[in-house]
């Protein structure tokens, strides 16, 4: 790739590009036709317009600056693949990386200018000599282009900076984080005071994320689908008499993920044996093996960024031991009495308690609790954690760890809303090194995630395409091995 930056005259070229002597440069200036893009309103249009709107309302007379972020170097001239800022995505819709939202304020509301890279088009040698030009990266779209399919006003990344700096001192909110460049050309005004308003900005944006609406809903059920049969797909490559590497596991549902979505909605984690322990093990080196359990948390994240987020433990031989099933149906329980409690009107952390309240009996018919349930469960003790160390689940949406900013009156300590979509993953871990539970418990790890839509008189289960009991687990297991491997399509 070249690093060139725009004009005829390049401002670094890497060790392995060639020279461009003027011939080259001349006869590549001609005879290109223009295509047009044929582009229309997304449908979804209105949607992010009803959310300008909103924040606005919650900021009138103020400038409100949300980057969508940068492109992240990986190694040395690679760069990560761009997701933009999920907040600037609730906004926009837009997948382009250095582009800022600014709402300017305007009478009783707010102009929304979305402020993007214009066209590398052949009109200069940036469409060829720029790792950003349109022979290395594919046709862009115009800001008129972007403007039609977004329903939001564009102009030129070059007129950021005076947008910038007239922005009023005091009288301006920026997401920070997500650039820098956006970072420095706004300073802190009053530095303790502007950092409290700027958080105002986040707390906000995510409270608005927390009710769903129907669009956003669907594209949680479809990605969620597709997790549904990214872990039928893995199922159907499990052996039940030998060993596979993890990794085989994790590529055979990201083959799924980029088939039927975006990506991964976040890195899979693929734990096999005592890997099913470790909460958060993403090096996926290990090997299964017969006779010992599988625990998988994958999601697909779907084209517009809503990501799935569902766990499944399985016994790789295809049958729970009779300790397995233990602890697997403590776990369900547990996860069952969750799903029950939720409903509008109850406190999120109530949830909580609830699912915890049933492992701590579980620990306690197993006899590992030192203390009794009560006292195990008491805010001055809570020992029962340390077999399950997670709350019960969090909010789900563009993020898989959505509305994080969200203030904690409203969101752990706030009460559940019609239209909240979370999970509910109680789990159970014996590390292989604790001494303190039976040899034969040691290594063992469960976790069952689902995906819940919060309704008027309860909730909905909206990953119920995979199975939770463990009866129903062995069931699903053995009809995916029958089906056999498929391709995704």
């Amino acid at each position: 790739m070249t690093a060139e930056n725009s004009g005829t005259q390049p401002t670094k070229t890497e060790s392995h590009d060639p020279d461009f002597p003027e011939a080259f440069l001349s006869f590549m200036r001609q005879g290109w036709r223009e295509d047009p893009l044929t582009v229309a309103p997304l449908p979804e249009v209105p949607n992010y317009a009803k959310r300008r709107a909103a924040l606005s309302e919650a900021f009138p007379g103020e400038t409100l600056v949300i980057p969508s972020g940068n492109e992240k170097v990986r190694a040395n001239d690679t760069d990560y693949h761009f997701r933009p800022g999920s907040d600037f995505f609730y906004l926009t819709g837009d997948h382009d990386p250095d582009s800022v939202l600014i709402l300017h304020p305007s009478g009783s509301g707010h102009d929304a200018v979305l402020y993007t890279r214009q066209r590398n088009s052949k009109d200069t040698d940036r469409f060829f000599r720029d790792r950003n030009g349109e022979l290395w990266v594919g046709r862009t779209h115009t800001l008129a282009e972007k403007s039609t399919e977004l329903g939001l006003p564009t102009a030129a990344l070059g007129a950021l900076g005076p947008a910038l700096a007239g922005s009023a001192p005091g009288r301006t909110r920026v997401l920070r984080g997500l650039d820098p460049n956006v970072d420095r050309a706004i300073l802190p005004y009053e530095p303790d005071r502007s950092k409290l308003r700027d958080r105002e900005l986040a707390h906000v944006i995510s409270e608005l994320k927390l009710v769903k609406d129907e669009w956003e809903i669907a594209q949680l059920q479809a990605a969620i689908d597709a997790t549904v049969r990214g872990f039928e797909d893995v199922a159907r490559v499990l052996p039940a008499d030998r060993g596979v590497r993890e990794r085989l596991l994790e590529g055979v549902f990201g083959l799924r993920a980029r088939h039927d979505g975006n990506d991964v909605g976040y890195t899979s984690i693929v734990g096999a044996g005592p890997h099913a322990t470790i909460l958060h093990w993403v090096r996926n080196n290990g090997v299964t093996v017969p006779g010992e359990l599988l625990l998988m948390d994958m999601g697909v994240e779907g084209h517009n960024l809503y990501t799935a987020d569902v766990t499944r433990t399985v016994p790789v031989n295809g049958v729970f031991t009779p300790l397995q099933r233990q602890v697997y149906d403590i776990v369900h329980a547990s996860q069952q009495a969750g799903m029950d409690a939720i409903k509008p009107g109850v406190v999120f952390r109530d949830v909580h308690k609830v699912c915890m309240r049933v492992l701590a009996e579980g620990l306690h018919d197993l006899g590992l609790l030192p203390v009794g349930v009560d006292q195990a469960m008491a805010d001055d003790s809570t020992v029962y954690r340390r077999w399950t160390l997670h709350g019960f689940g969090h909010m789900l949406g563009i993020d898989v760890h959505d509305c994080s900013a969200a203030r904690n009156e409203t969101y752990r300590e706030g009460e559940l809303k019609e239209g909240y979509v979370l999970t509910v993953e109680p789990g159970l871990y014996f590390q292989p090194e604790d001494e303190l539970v039976p040899e034969e418990l040691r290594g063992v790890g469960v976790r069952i995630e689902d995906d819940v839509l919060v309704t008027a008189d309860g909730c909905r289960n909206l990953s119920a395409g995979l199975p939770r009991s463990s009866g129903e687990v062995e069931q699903w297991l053995a009809a995916q091995r029958e089906a056999g491997p498929r391709l995704p399509g």
